[in-house]
Parts: structure tokens; C-alpha cells; sequence
């Protein structure tokens, strides 16, 4: 019988590198290793562990700690009780594990031992089968039910190399990565988790907010930095006007950059805006400037298949192909994004996409952030009607109307149209659906 084939946990054997930034100082490899053996001792025997630290390193401790002890780690659309039930109800042979203290513990949770000073860093190489189920990660359920993806070691390894060739393209290592998105969303654990295992890459521990905690963490890390985070996120920095310590790239996914944002983002912080486009299923596999190119470059092995109502993509972490609803035109070196088959609209024989309504809609000087969306309820004639949220804190709903009528076609106005104090984002910037109509019915 073939035994699988195995990596290491770290791609170096350079105990000294620095693989995270935490408390004002770099944590090397071999510390590091020590950490996670320290962890690794303690946590109970399980097939699967939830992962609810916010401290971004001890977050990556315990994420491959668990993958020492042969276990999964599960990584919920939220960190909502609720969410957090669903998917221990779905594994009852795990537990959950955090830092800090919840608001509400679930049973059989386990708190992260405090990390000790590593005197003897540790120079034993953990290695992991390839074929082992590293995460089952979960979709954001922004437009449903939150579905389950499987990611294999292997798969993990294939995935970020895309993405560490997406990077040299514009950038050497050692580089520093600063993340405001959560490590347990897809897009965070790829560009803030397994950056560092994979690559001669350092993260900083925290998940700063505000413009001024972004700026101080950005100076705790040397140059090189990337800052990796979000189009809402990014809008409220450029926004500030807060001074930040020189960046060598921005990265950015969970939602379309605008390309005003992006110009705007690379003028105020004098460094090039990096798109990358994927999903929970298939990983990140594509990548545009986005401030001066509108067609994506596909990560090399990447092939995509249009069809009628999506695209089937074969790419090096994917064991079998996988269709995504995106509708996309081939280029020489990539695709055009057309649209999401749910995005499109067919109303009185005219034609257009969500994704374009809502560019325009946020277009509009004094809009800070909105959304248009369709009902799921028709009305007489059959129809779904479009409704808008939208935060304009100068303007009024009449004024708003009127300027998208300008824009649109009047049969895709949004009425109703309703002006809130904010949109009830997630961790990563996306809109859940229910929550959406929740809103909209409450207001």
C-alpha cells in the first residue's frame, strides 16, 4: 500500500526567520515550532476543533497544533453562538477552543494554554500528510444556507502557491503581512494563515480597525509591508486620511473594488492595489491591478470553462473540478467578469447586473456605503422587485432616486429605497442576505 505523501509544516529549516509579529517583537520559526508542540500537548484527543482565537497568532498555533494531533479544524461563517452550534451539531466529535473568553461557552471548550518564552527553540519538523483534511471551511451564507468545503493539506499547499507567485510578481521576500479580515474566513486564512507556513512571510498577531490602530500596527512590522483587507475597510482608511508607514502592496477580495477606490487607495498610499478573485470552494486563483486593469490574470494551471449559467474551473487545488455561478469572457491571459448568474436581472425585457447597479448606486457623492438587492417575493405581475439600504447621512431618499434615475434604467430603480444608520456587514465586509431583509422589514 502507497503511503501518502507528506509536507512539512513550515516551508523552511531557518529557525531564525520570522514567521509572526507579536507584542512588539518577531517570533521565530523555531519558537514558533515550540509553541505549537507546547499547544499540541494539551489539546484533548478529537477529529475536530473550532478555532475561535482572535489573536492571529494564537489563532495559527492552535490551526496547526491541531494539524499535528492528526485533527480538522472547522471554520464557521461566524463567530456567532448560533453559527458556532450549527457546525458543532454537524461534528459532535469536536470542540471548540479559544484565547479569550467567550460570551457564551459552549460545552467541552478549551482555552488556549498561555505561550511560554521558548529557551530552547524547538528544530523538530512536524510533517503533515498531503492527503489529510486540514479545514472544512464554510461559504458566508450571504446568499443562503452556509455550505461546507473540504481543504486537504495538499490542497492548502497547491492554493498558496498561486498566491506566493501572484506576490514575487510584484514583491521579494521576507515581506510582512498586516490582515483586518479574520483568520477564519477563507480569504484571511489564506493571506494571513498559510503565508507564513508556506512562504518567508511574517504576520502581525492583531486585527486592527480603526485608522489610527492600523497605522501603529503597520509600524510594528518592517518593511516590506502588505496590508491585507477588504473594499468597505479600505474606503474608511483612504477616507481618514491617516498617515500610515510606507506599504509595498494592498490586497483586497470579499467584495468588487471599485475602480475610483482602487486609483484613490494607490495615490493615498503610494502603492499598488491588488485584487484577487476565488470563493470557500476554490480557493484564491486569479489576481488584477485593479486602479488599471479590468481583466483578471489566472494563476498558472488554472483553466476556466464558461458555460451558460457559470464557469467550471480546473486548478492545482482542486481534486475534481468546480462551478462557480460567475459568468466570465476568456482572455489571452485571464477573463472578464460578465456577472453572477443570481446577479443577473431580466425585468420588462431589459437586461442588467446587481454588480453594476450597485457600482452606480455607490457612485452617488454622499453615499457611504449601500446595497441593492432583489425580493425573494414577486409582485402582481410576477415580477421581483429591487429594494436599497443604502448610509447617506447629507442626502434623502428622493435625492438618491432621483440621481440613480440618471444612472439606470428606470425599471431597475430600487423603491423601496431606505436610508440606515449602517449596513449590518460581517467580519469580512459581506451583507448576509437574511440580515438584509431583516433590516429592511424592521425599518
Amino acid at each position: 500500500m502507497t503511503q501518502p505523501i507528506s509536507l512539512p509544516l513550515l516551508g523552511t529549516t531557518d529557525a531564525t526567520r520570522s514567521v509572526a509579529w507579536r507584542q512588539g517583537r518577531a517570533v521565530g520559526a523555531g519558537e514558533f515550532l515550540a509553541h505549537v508542540d507546547q499547544v499540541a500537548r494539551q489539546l484533548p484527543l478529537a477529529r475536530h476543533v473550532i478555532n475561535l482565537c482572535e489573536d492571529r497568532y494564537a489563532f495559527l498555533v492552535a490551526f496547526c497544533a491541531a494539524l499535528t494531533r492528526g485533527q480538522t479544524n472547522l471554520l464557521p461563517p461566524s463567530r456567532a453562538p448560533q453559527a458556532v452550534a450549527d457546525i458543532l451539531a454537524a461534528h459532535p466529535e469536536g470542540y471548540t477552543l479559544s484565547e479569550q473568553p467567550l460570551p457564551k461557552v459552549p460545552p467541552g471548550h478549551v482555552y488556549l494554554p498561555a505561550l511560554r518564552d521558548a529557551d530552547t527553540p524547538s528544530a523538530a519538523m512536524p510533517m503533515i500528510a498531503t492527503n489529510h483534511v486540514a479545514a472544512i471551511g464554510y461559504t458566508s451564507g450571504s446568499t443562503g444556507r452556509p455550505q461546507a468545503s473540504i481543504k486537504t493539506w495538499g490542497s492548502y499547499a497547491a492554493s498558496t502557491a498561486g498566491n506566493l507567485a501572484m506576490y514575487r510578481r510584484h514583491l521579494d521576500e521576507p515581506f510582512h503581512v498586516l490582515a483586518t479580515v479574520p483568520p477564519q474566513h477563507m480569504y484571511g486564512m489564506e493571506m494571513s494563515v498559510l503565508l507564513p507556513l508556506f512562504g518567508n512571510i511574517g504576520v502581525h498577531a492583531g486585527r486592527p480597525l480603526l485608522p489610527a490602530d492600523v497605522a501603529r500596527a503597520l509600524d510594528e512590522l518592517p518593511a516590506p509591508r502588505v496590508l491585507v483587507t477588504t473594499p468597505v475597510h479600505l474606503r474608511a482608511l483612504v477616507a481618514s486620511g491617516q498617515a500610515m508607514p510606507p506599504l509595498a502592496a494592498m490586497v483586497s477580495a470579499t467584495a468588487p473594488m471599485p475602480r475610483d477606490l482602487a486609483c484613490a487607495a494607490e495615490a493615498h498610499f503610494d502603492a499598488p492595489l491588488l485584487e484577487v478573485f476565488g470563493s470557500t470552494e476554490t480557493c484564491v486563483f486569479a489576481s488584477r491591478r485593479s486602479a488599471r486593469e479590468d481583466a483578471w490574470t489566472t494563476y498558472p494551471g488554472v483553466t476556466l470553462h464558461p458555460q451558460p449559467d457559470g464557469t467550471r474551473i480546473e486548478a492545482p487545488q482542486l481534486a475534481e473540478p468546480a462551478t462557480l455561478a460567475d459568468i466570465v469572457e476568456l482572455t489571452d491571459t485571464g477573463f472578464r467578469l460578465v456577472g453572477r448568474n443570481s446577479d443577473l436581472l431580466d425585468m420588462a425585457g431589459k437586461r442588467a447586473s446587481l454588480a453594476d447597479l450597485n457600482q452606480r448606486l455607490l457612485a452617488i457623492d454622499g453615499i457611504e456605503d449601500g446595497v441593492i438587492f432583489q425580493l425573494d417575493d414577486a409582485d402582481t405581475l410576477g415580477v421581483r422587485r429591487l429594494a436599497a439600504l443604502v448610509v447617506a447621512p447629507t442626502l434623502d431618499e428622493v435625492d438618491i432616486l432621483a440621481t440613480l434615475r440618471r444612472a439606470i434604467d428606470p425599471v431597475f430603480l430600487p423603491r423601496p429605497l431606505r436610508k440606515v444608520e449602517h449596513l449590518p456587514r460581517n467580519a469580512t465586509g459581506k451583507l448576509p442576505r437574511a440580515a438584509l431583509l431583516g433590516l429592511l422589514a424592521h425599518d
